[in-house]
């Protein structure tokens, strides 16, 4: 064997360091794997002579995934049928990962003879591709050109070659994995800006299972999701995606313990090789019966796991890159985030109506039901007075109120603000929230506001106008009082709103003892971030002290 070739004077040969470089150049100039397997192979053959060359590609148990041919026709290489299974030579440098050179393959007691319609090959020459520290695959090269079998030059120039290979190999199995890595990418990018977007939860998972498909390459995907039915973990698809798969949805993913369940449950991704041994039910029958490799991974985070995300590929396709797989993992991952958020939104939009349903109610008692009971005590009071000038008079205060209940609910329709803050800001709504009840009850009620509190307390003047006409119809209720003061003001940088009289009071009542009214407004001011005390003493009136945050 030979380091380097003998200067070639006056010959009319190429030299094969200026083809080496030239191979070199154009190996380096490409970044698509298969483009560079096939230029690989051909140079190889142009370099050496050789009339028959081959790339074996070592799969990831350490066996031939592909073998790529110069030299064999179409038809020929068809004829010829499966994979070889790396016997023989070619088992030789699978396990040695060194060059080997023979004059005649069939002399050598290692070899194992071709198959049926294999065309007769003599010489050999074969050495291993390394790319990114690992070996690649193997170059085998036959039936030397013009002489009875391949030289040390031919051995040292393939190993040069086989170098070279291993770099262009490299640079272009990074190149594609990171356009593998953009396109998940953008996939997710896509399922996240649906979620955001609002998109339903079905369309979201559709989405999910069809960028799957693309990405893997398969035939089908299918989205599955346990169905909650006691005495079991069966899976339903949910969402599917591909030729034939209309009408999957609903239907089981069968076995039950199948590889989707495996996936889902031990959060590792699941490769089924190929459709034999799934035939009888590991999917649906019909169109998904006779398969190709499928990918289950899971659809969860590291505790959490809804569903598995399986891709199907057509018969007779190869299986998946490891890396390949990987990434499927980790974007099955990142749409699980998006399906989650999608149905964490779901459950929060009807929790946020619900909410909304219970604060129209109490927006309701504490405004318009108060509003009513008090033009109710206003007509009552007419039937004891002997003046039709008075009586005129109040039943026109009661229309009057009427219809402020009647602005108020076209209010609450429309924008759910009472009608007095359409008219006034915080300040000037309590004064004339007050002048109403003192005119309604005859209680004189003397009113202190400060006006910096009241403007800081804007974005909470529907609140504080429903607490107040809550306190002020209860002392009109049940008070017989005979004055009463509201007070807003400041204490401890906190704003403070008091209402009190000099009433019958009452005895302090346990919590699950209180009346609606009162539950409301102690829940009302806890939303706002405040507190509620109720001082109240028998025949010496009740103060109601609610202490709210000022920001």
């Amino acid at each position: 064997m030979v380091d380097c070739w003998p200067v070639q004077a006056n010959s009319t040969t190429p030299d094969p360091r200026d083809t080496l470089l030239e191979a070199g150049l154009v190996l380096s100039s490409e970044l698509s794997v298969p483009v560079v397997l096939h230029r690989i192979i051909v140079a190889a053959c142009e370099l050496t002579s050789a009339r028959y060359g081959a790339l074996g590609v070592l799969g990831p148990d350490g066996t031939l995934s592909d073998f790529i041919t110069h030299g064999l026709s179409e038809a020929g290489r068809r004829r010829i049928g499966a994979l070889p299974l790396g016997r023989g030579i070619l088992g030789i440098l699978l396990k040695d990962a060194g060059p080997l050179r023979l004059a005649h393959i069939s002399h050598d007691p290692r070899s194992v003879g071709f198959p049926p319609h294999h065309p007769p090959m003599t010489s050999f020459l074969g050495a291993p591709v390394v790319a990114r520290g690992q070996v690649f695959g193997n170059i085998y090269l036959t039936d030397k050109r013009g002489a009875s079998e391949f030289s040390p030059e031919d051995e040292y120039a393939l190993r040069v070659l086989a170098s070279q290979a291993g770099v262009a190999i490299a640079n272009a199995t990074l190149y594609e994995a990171a356009l593998a890595r953009e396109r998940w990418l953008a996939a997710t990018h896509a399922i996240t800006s649906a979620t955001i977007d609002g998109t339903p939860l079905q369309q979201v998972l559709s989405l999910v299972a069809s960028r799957a498909r693309e990405l893997l390459g398969g035939e089908r995907a299918l989205i599955a999701v346990p169905t909650g039915e006691s005495g079991g973990s069966q899976l339903r698809i949910e969402a599917a995606a591909g030729r034939g798969t209309g009408r999957l949805c609903g239907r089981p993913l069968k076995p039950p313990g199948g590889p989707g369940e495996e996936a889902m449950l031990t959060g590792h991704p699941v490769v089924v090789a190929a459709a034999p041994r799934l035939r009888r039910g590991a999917v649906p029958r019909g169109p998904l019966a006779h398969t190709g490799p499928m990918v289950f991974v899971r659809l969860g985070g590291r505790d959490q796991s809804f569903g598995v995300l399986a891709v199907i590929g057509s018969p007779g396709q190869p299986l998946p890159q490891a890396e390949a797989v990987r990434m499927m993992d980790g974007f099955a991952t990142q749409a699980a985030m998006a399906i989650e958020y999608t149905r964490t939104q779901r459950e929060l939009q009807r929790v946020v109506l619900l909410d909304e349903r219970e604060r129209i109610a109490k927006e309701l008692h504490d405004g318009i039901i108060q509003s009513l009971f008090a033009v109710g005590m206003g007509l009552q009071a007419i039937t004891s007075g002997a003046d039709p000038a008075e009586i005129e008079h109040r039943i026109e205060g009661a229309v009057g109120d009427l219809d402020q209940v009647i602005g108020d609910l076209r209010n609450y329709i429309f924008a759910l603000r009472p009608g007095i803050l359409a008219d006034h800001r915080l300040d000037g709504a309590l004064r004339h929230l007050t002048a109403e009840f003192e005119a309604r009850c005859r209680v004189p009620t003397s009113v202190q506001i400060d006006g910096q509190v009241a403007a800081r307390l804007a974005n909470r003047a529907l609140d504080l106008v429903q607490l107040t006409r809550e306190a002020l119809s209860n002392v009109g209720r049940h008070a017989r009082a005979s004055s009463c003061r509201i007070r807003l003001s400041t204490f401890r940088g906190r704003a403070v709103l008091t209402i009190e009289d000099d009433g019958d009071g009452f005895e302090p009542l346990a919590a699950h003892d209180r009346g609606q009214g009162l539950r409301n407004m102690e829940e009302r001011v806890a939303r706002l971030g405040g507190r509620m005390t109720i001082r109240s003493v028998p025949h010496q009136g009740t103060r109601l002290r609610m202490t709210l945050p000022l920001d």
